[in-house]
């Protein structure tokens, strides 16, 4: 006596000739959220060999805040022509804070040793930034021979 249901046997599944594109999405986006962190690390390891440039010289109003950085990473402040005072990190934040909140739209310009580290540039240019100052300039000498 056979049973009344049908067999496994017999069943057959129609195939479906679509494509399933859910799988793909989830691929493109583990991959987008991986280029959008790792993009802004590949300009860290670019070789740059500072600083003289056949710049024209700034002409301000005002004269410039500088920051000057020598070669043992050490900070001095120069608010005009004859004063240069060093600073440390923390004095830099403060003195400059003050100078942005008297006046916002000051020129700063920071000023390191061609021989000197990058790292004491870097520095000052992350400290003018918790500083609130919004618009740094990086300071040059003009090409010898021109």
């Amino acid at each position: 006596m056979r049973s009344a249901r049908p067999s496994r046997r017999h069943k057959r599944f129609k195939l479906k000739s679509e494509i399933n594109v859910v799988p793909y999405i989830d691929v493109m986006l583990v991959l987008l959220i991986i280029f959008m962190v790792t993009a802004p690390m590949i300009n860290a390891s670019v070789d740059v060999n500072l600083p003289q440039a056949d710049a024209k010289a700034l002409h301000t109003k005002e004269e410039p805040v500088i920051v000057e950085v020598d070669r043992n990473g050490n900070f001095f402040l120069r608010k005009s022509k004859h004063d240069r005072d060093p600073v440390t990190p923390e004095q830099l934040k403060v003195e400059i804070g003050a100078i942005v909140k008297e006046n916002p739209d000051v020129s700063v310009l920071v000023a390191g040793d061609q021989s000197g580290k990058y790292n004491g540039v870097y520095q000052a240019l992350t400290d003018l930034q918790q500083a609130g100052v919004s618009k740094v300039g990086l300071m040059s000498t003009p090409e010898s021979g021109k």
